[in-house]
């Protein structure tokens, strides 16, 4: 798209009015590619990490319940294998109910306030789940978690393209994956050492991992409430040659227009009303049941496959989601520089099920273990890309903004399934 053109009617000496036409670009000292590069790399070193960081948090806390099942959760609430199934799917039920909501008061409130919000929130309520005494109370913390967990992905997902291009997206939202990725290795590794205080001031090592994950996330919302910039016009760290040449890459990218920068009810009912919205939402349902699945019950499926200590199956999760972040990154990269989506898509899809297969197979335990890692590697490509896919194709900010969080509701729908698959 050509940038817009804007008409003056002015001369150096106020009397000539012979219109002259000038590009938004006008407003850039220079904007060649290689002024682009340094405004892209800044914008990586001031926002990716935070972004990554409140990720990381949000999913560590959500399937951390995984790891506290080896550490005597079921026992000290005397839970059944079908309550505690229930526990972990429950979440999913308040994280569909809120998650479109969310994402459309994310501009009301700004994306520094509602996610600063969200980050303290969710780490009480996690750090309280240590202390529960009952399986009520676990339900009522899973529910509460869900509620305000809802809206970090989806807003995310949106507030990344407030900064970033279409040929930019996949790769930095293949950074939150590969926080989901480094959430699930860190978490083995967490729950390996934590485990250890086992009894220390009376507590069991679920309680203390509970605890010690979850209080980092409220300290986590209080950093983001003064680092995380609400849009590029805000940004403490760009200057305005900087910021003109964001609000040109934002007019060649979805327009100069209204549409492309404020909410609209017409720009919410194009979302539902799209089909290709529906197929999206169909599809990351499919992809999500396998994630969440296995992200929630891999140290089970691995202890279940020998004779392993609760150390072991932990420390033997690790390598999984280090190949599934390795998979996700390099795959991210290849889809931005080819622009292609879809046959990477199907190529991972593929290696996923395969990977299913195998460990449905009746073979040694070591095969079961590689086809761990194959379902790894295919899985966080095939749930990742669509994610970049569908928002970089929705030019208005309400539609995109709506897609994303009908996109991301019907693939967190899975989470309450998969417990039970």
């Amino acid at each position: 798209m050509t940038p817009p053109e804007i008409i003056s009617m002015a001369s150096k000496d106020g009397q000539d009015s012979t219109p002259r036409r000038h590009s938004l670009s006008d407003e850039c000292d220079t904007n060649s590619v290689a002024d682009e590069k340094r405004l892209v790399a800044k914008l990586d070193f001031y926002i990716i990490p935070l972004v990554m960081v409140l990720y990381l948090f949000s999913f560590l806390d959500r399937v951390n319940i995984g790891n506290a099942r080896l550490y005597g959760l079921e026992e000290d609430l005397d839970l059944s294998s079908s309550q505690f199934q229930v526990a972990v799917s429950i979440l999913f039920v308040t994280y569909l109910l809120f998650e479109v909501p969310s994402n459309l008061v994310l501009k009301l409130f700004t994306p520094r306030r509602w996610i600063a919000f969200i980050a303290a929130a969710w780490g009480i309520i996690a750090t309280l789940t240590g202390l529960v005494n009952s399986y009520g109370a676990l339900i009522a913390c899973r529910l509460l978690l869900g509620a305000v967990e809802a809206g970090l992905f989806p807003g995310l997902t949106v507030y990344l393209t407030f900064f970033y291009t279409k040929r930019e997206l996949a790769l930095r939202v293949g950074y939150l994956f590969v926080s989901a990725a480094v959430a699930g290795a860190l978490g083995g590794l967490l729950a390996y050492g934590i485990g250890h205080m086992d009894g220390l001031h009376g507590m069991s090592g679920w309680r203390w991992i509970m605890i010690i994950e979850g209080i980092p996330s409220f300290l986590l919302g209080v950093v983001t409430y003064f680092a995380l910039p609400n849009d590029a016009e805000t940004a403490y760290f760009l200057d305005e040659n900087e910021r003109a040449l964001m609000r040109l890459r934002h007019a060649r990218e979805y327009g100069n227009t209204a549409s492309s920068r404020e909410f609209s009810k017409k720009d919410m009912m194009c979302a539902f009303k799209d089909w290709k919205v529906w197929a999206f939402c169909v599809a990351q349902f499919g992809v999500d049941t396998m994630l969440y699945g296995f992200s929630t019950f891999l140290p089970t499926i691995i202890r279940d496959l020998g004779d392993w200590t609760v150390a072991e199956t932990q420390l033997l999760t690790v390598p999984c989601y280090f190949l599934g972040a390795a998979a996700y990154m390099s795959t991210a990269f290849l889809s931005d520089k080819l622009q292609q989506r879809g046959l990477f898509c199907v190529i991972f899809g593929v290696i996923s099920v395969v990977g299913y297969a195998v460990l449905l197979a009746d073979v040694s335990s070591g095969v079961h273990y590689f086809g761990c890692f194959l379902v790894a590697g295919g899985l966080y490509v095939v749930v990742g890309l669509p994610l970049a896919w569908l928002p970089t194709n929705s030019p208005r900010y309400g539609k995109r903004t709506t897609g994303t969080g009908m996109q991301l509701t019907w693939g967190n729908a899975a989470g309450i399934m998969s417990a039970f698959i």
